[in-house]
């Protein structure tokens, strides 16, 4: 049996970070300093020597260059790749594409908070991290950990908001855990699993 192991990085600095809004569904590409990022963690992964089976991505454009760029550093171009808008950012509603200091100005600094930082209380028109973790869970129940605890090493690039569910469940975290999680973009996170989907060793790839 191969080594059960499943890598996460959270896609590269996009244009709409850099600009500070906030993006959810809608589709920048990463900056320059996205790509370096993306770059970055191509090198750190083939570092550790490490090499894949399959990958999986959003449907978002940002996710799915730091994929490529990954790929293009390990030298594996072409490795089957499965994208799904399950393992797409939270939706923002109608945030998305504002400023989040002019959504402070609209709403109110301590709303605006509650949108962004509590468990199930979405904003208007979007998803809150509940409804995320809804839509994010059962695909990698389904479709990602099966392969990876039959020795596929698996790497999915994604988003902050949707990684946290995968790690929610890695790592057995409440949801206020989950909340206080910071994802660094462009930083790989490797997991090697045991037999019964429980984390055997975790490594993160920051500095």
């Amino acid at each position: 049996m191969s080594e059960r192991l499943l890598v996460l990085v959270r896609h590269g600095q996009s244009e709409w970070n850099l600009k500070n809004l906030f993006t959810g569904w809608k589709d920048p590409d990463l900056t320059e300093l996205g790509v370096k990022e993306a770059t970055e963690a191509g090198r750190k992964l083939k570092a550790q020597g490490l090499v894949f089976d399959v990958a999986f991505t959003s449907v978002l454009t940002r996710a799915q260059h730091t994929l490529d760029i990954i790929l293009g550093e390990l030298g594996q171009e072409g490795l089957p790749t499965s994208k799904n808008l399950a393992l797409n950012e939270r939706d923002y509603g109608d945030l998305s594409g504002l400023n989040k200091d002019d959504a402070r100005k609209k709403w109110g600094e301590d709303q605006v908070l509650i949108w962004r930082r509590s468990y199930d209380v979405p904003p208007p028109g979007g998803e809150s991290l509940k409804d995320t973790l809804a839509r994010a869970l059962p695909y990698y129940v389904q479709e990602i950990l099966p392969g990876v605890l039959n020795g596929k090493r698996t790497l999915v690039a994604a988003h902050g908001n949707s990684l946290r569910a995968l790690i929610m469940v890695l790592e057995k975290l409440s949801p206020e855990g989950i909340l206080k999680r910071e994802l660094a973009t462009g930083v790989p996170i490797i997991y090697r699993l045991n037999a019964d989907s429980t984390v055997a060793s975790k490594l993160d790839l920051a500095g």
